[in-house]
């Protein structure tokens, strides 16, 4: 593999707006492959008051040069003020998903 993979990581307000988010991603070739977790309890503060909600969690799997634009795609789409987005380094996994990976995600200037 030449190329970094990364994790972004975004929480949307239901399962239905991650798999919209994440097919138009994947259909772009702006991510390989992105997985929805229907249902995660978030608690977090926001205009000062404790928040208790529950959210869907949109697992993005791309590449790093892609990664500005995924974020752009994200923010330019999300229905949240503030859109929970963050992007881990993938350390190691199998070899051939990753060669799968790179070949799915649209390289820069394509």
């Amino acid at each position: 593999m030449g190329e970094k993979a990364v994790l972004i990581m975004v929480t949307t307000g239901a399962r239905d707006d991650a798999e919209r988010l994440g097919e138009a991603l994947v259909i772009e070739h702006l991510a390989a492959c992105c997985s929805v977790v229907p249902t995660v309890h978030s608690i977090y503060y926001w205009d000062g008051q404790l928040q208790r909600e529950h959210e869907a969690l949109l697992l993005v799997k791309t590449l790093e040069s892609q990664a500005q634009a995924v974020q752009e795609f994200v923010l330019s789409r999300h229905e949240y003020e503030l859109p929970e987005i963050l992007q881990v380094s993938i350390e190691g996994g199998s070899s051939k998903y990753m060669e799968w990976l790179e070949k799915q995600v649209a390289k820069p200037g394509h």
